[in-house]
């Protein structure tokens, strides 16, 4: 048997190093059993997906040398590897369990989903919507259908009982069916859901061993039942545990960044951030805490990954990084690293055309752009109070613009100039007043370029880093202020990002 793993990513946003960690120990299983590692994107999501995400997905991970064997850029023998572009493949095999009985049209509209689901909840049933609860009467059905009603295709699922799953890591973990709903397979508008897509796809790109996050654990007893449903033999499971915060929840953008672009633009090298999502609930045997992608390749052991949640921990990766510095580059190779990293024509031609007005000497760029290559920038909370606005005014604006960058779908300098305009008006500030704070955040200073292009070049998990780290000199809204903010935040209109062009 050769082994095949695959990632698959989701192109909604900055590239994840949570998805790079998945990655890394998929590349790292399959080729040391001399098979090949997949990438698949799961781009099913037709109103968040973009290209735009999709090309900062391979951009980062091939940064990170993580390469893949079979893709949407390097071809191979099972594509296509963009799930938009296999809806065909999914209608057949949904289409397939219909005829088998296995599947049937819903035509359940979302009003009568909400109720069915209060009334459990009403009657303390904290179980699954059922195929049986679900169903229609028969003329019911034939009259909707006749009438061109929306629906979407849904699994038959047990109502009882239990489902073994087995997983390389824990054994055999029993899960109850009772928690498991009849899952939509078809969307309404004709795409699938991640369910049925990951079991076709994985069977058809002949996957034999899934190594995936966790949180997919309670997923399992679906997709085993789609595999007997086909006929198919089903990838060895192995759930990986998360990455944690140091509080020990869910590594979030919210508490901690996340984008593989912010580690790139923070100066972080490759190797060593490989190298430490390695250490993410693994160890070589000699317990040596720096090695190379090769030596994790050469010396893996999947037995040797441990269960307990692995936290991320910014401090331990600077440490990390400063050895590889130190001990692993030449003078001249670390030269290229900082020319590789900021000091090259790409990035140099977007930030020069936004000082060069200002420019009398060239030593100038020093006090002019140092903030396109620093880090976090130095502030204190005074620094931020300034202008015509109130101390909570302030406070809701780094919030209120941290949430929508959150959100942002597309991130270039008119995105950012929507979203901002419209929070400004939606909270009555003038923009001018309102951009204050940002600025003074994102620069560290009162004068500076274009704050909104800065934003658009250094990124957005940077951007948000700096909006974070200011808010926190403010202090953050208590628990109380968050429910308020956040009921405010919205009842904004918040308009829709435009595209990149």
């Amino acid at each position: 048997m050769t082994v095949r793993t695959r990632v698959a990513p989701s192109p909604t946003g900055d590239p994840h190093v949570g998805t790079a960690y998945i990655a890394l120990f998929n590349r790292v299983f399959a080729h040391q059993h001399g098979g090949q590692f997949i990438l698949r994107i799961e781009d099913t999501d037709q109103v968040r997906s973009t290209p735009e995400s999709e090309a900062m997905i391979l951009d980062s991970l091939r940064w990170m040398g993580l390469t893949w064997d079979e893709g949407p850029d390097v071809g191979g023998p099972h594509g296509p590897y963009r799930q938009s572009e296999r809806s065909v493949i999914y209608r057949e095999h949904a289409d397939l369990l219909v005829q088998m009985g296995h599947a049937f049209h819903c035509y359940r509209t979302p009003e009568e989903l909400d109720a069915l689901r209060q009334q459990k909840i009403a009657s303390g049933n904290q179980t699954a919507l059922k195929p049986s609860e679900l169903a229609l009467p028969a003329d019911e059905v034939a009259r909707r259908k006749a009438a061109g009603a929306p629906y979407v295709i849904r699994m038959q699922v047990p109502e009882e009982g239990k489902c073994p799953i087995d997983d390389m890591l824990r054994g055999v973990i029993e899960l109850d069916w009772a928690q498991v709903d009849a899952q939509v397979l078809m969307k309404s508008d004709g795409m699938p859901t991640y369910h049925l897509a990951n079991v076709v796809d994985d069977h058809l790109m002949q996957i034999t061993h899934v190594l995936r996050g966790e949180e997919w654990i309670n997923s399992a007893p679906k997709h085993k039942l789609l595999y007997q449903y086909f006929g198919w033999e089903m990838p060895k499971l192995c759930h990986m545990p998360l990455l944690r915060n140091p509080d020990k929840s869910k590594l979030s953008k919210r508490k901690n960044p996340t984008s593989i672009n912010y580690y790139r633009r923070m100066g972080f090298l490759p190797e060593a951030l490989v190298n430490y999502l390695g250490r993410m609930g693994w160890s070589m045997p000699d317990e040596r805490e720096k090695f190379s992608l090769q030596e994790m390749q050469a010396h893996f052991d999947l037995m040797r990954v441990s269960l307990g949640g692995p936290v991320f921990d910014i401090a331990k990766l600077s440490w990390l990084n400063g050895l590889w510095i130190r001990e692993s580059l030449t003078v001249e190779q670390l030269a290229q690293k900082f020319q590789e990293w900021a000091f090259n024509e790409s990035y140099l031609t977007q930030i020069l055309p936004l000082i060069q007005k200002r420019l009398e000497v060239l030593s100038d760029v020093v006090k002019l752009a140092d903030f396109f290559v620093a880090g976090q920038v130095e502030l204190n909370a005074t620094d931020l109070q300034t202008g015509k606005l109130e101390p909570d005014q302030t406070r809701k604006i780094l919030q209120y613009s941290l949430w929508r960058f959150e959100e942002q779908r597309s991130w270039n300098r008119d995105a950012i100039n929507t979203a901002l305009s419209a929070l400004s008006t939606s909270m009555g500030i003038k923009l001018k007043d309102f951009m204050l704070p940002l600025f003074v955040a994102v620069s560290g200073r009162q004068s500076a370029p274009s704050i909104m292009d800065a934003m658009a070049i250094i990124g957005s998990d940077m951007t948000r880093a700096r909006l974070r780290h200011a808010l926190d000199l403010l202090g953050g809204p208590s628990k109380k202020e968050t429910k308020e903010w956040e009921k405010e935040y919205r009842g904004f209109n918040q308009p829709d990002a435009p595209e990149n062009g």
